[in-house]
């Protein structure tokens, strides 16, 4: 009998099912379509997975992409508290990458204008080097 399991489990062990299936989609993700991906693994109510998300946002394995109102795993272990992403408007391809002078920059700003940071999140929009060319 292939049945899916109803147990509860572990956040630890929801998180790192959360951030398997960011890592194995490999492009930006809702959390209703990782309930689609984990449905023969898993039974997932949506703020259960949401509240992996948080979780796994707030330890740096994932961001969210607030544009597009999706989630990625993290590729960059190396950045400190901003990352910064490109996003192809054509074929959807997210590049993740760290600029710290430009982090830099707009925390210097926000020290100067009294502004606290609750978080912060770079996205760039356009087209791809590939796109560019004509190849995706």
């Amino acid at each position: 009998m292939n049945r899916k399991t109803t147990k509860r489990r572990p956040a630890q062990e929801q998180d790192q099912l959360i951030y398997s299936a960011l890592q194995e989609s490999g492009r930006p993700v809702s959390a209703y379509e990782l309930i689609d991906q984990l449905r023969d693994r898993a039974t997932l109510a949506p703020q259960t997975v949401y509240r992996a998300l948080d979780r796994l946002i707030a330890s740096g394995s994932a961001h969210r992409l607030e544009s597009l109102n999706a989630f990625v795993a993290c590729c960059q272990s190396a950045h400190e508290g901003a990352a910064v992403f490109a996003i192809c408007d054509d074929c959807g391809t997210v590049s993740e990458f760290a600029e710290p002078r430009a982090v830099e920059a707009l925390a210097g700003w926000a020290k100067r204008s009294n502004y606290t940071v609750r978080a912060m999140t770079l996205e760039l929009r356009g087209r791809c080097a590939a796109c560019s060319a004509g190849v995706a």
